[in-house]
């Protein structure tokens, strides 16, 4: 417990990211708070783009057409 406690400490406080490994591979990450923000922050950025390109592409379909082409 204290070693998982220290692990914390150094990452929320001194900004140390830390990789959790099976079998050699990273499966996962610790990172601050902080990290976590900017890296949702850049997710949502990336996504509002994707969203606006797709939304100038020529032959889109409207929301109630799509609805009305499946039957809801």
């Amino acid at each position: 417990r204290s070693a998982f406690a220290d692990t914390i400490n150094r990452v929320a406080y001194q900004g140390e990211r830390i990789a959790l490994e099976r079998h050699g591979k990273t499966v996962a990450a610790l990172v601050s708070a902080e990290d976590l923000e900017l890296l949702e922050a850049l997710e949502n950025r990336t996504d509002l783009a994707a969203a606006r390109k797709a939304l100038k592409e020529p032959g889109r379909r409207s929301w109630e057409k799509v609805k009305a082409e499946i039957g809801l």
